[in-house]
């Protein structure tokens, strides 16, 4: 398969963004390389992985 790409020059007007999401990427144009990364704003010792606690007990259970 041959494949030809003619890039041009991209001429943008007026962009409004609404809002954005916490992993996102806005990209006009062309990238070489994009590089990744990600972050938490919270201490690991806040972070539950495991069974979760159920808010309102079983059916049939004490009260």
């Amino acid at each position: 398969m041959n494949y030809t790409v003619i890039n041009r020059d991209v001429h943008v007007g007026d962009i409004r963004l609404t809002a954005v999401a916490s992993a996102s990427l806005f990209l006009i144009g062309d990238a070489d390389a994009i590089h990744l990364s990600s972050a938490f704003d919270t201490p690991p010792e806040s972070l539950i992985i495991g069974p979760f606690v159920p808010l309102v007990p079983a059916r049939g259970g004490a009260s």
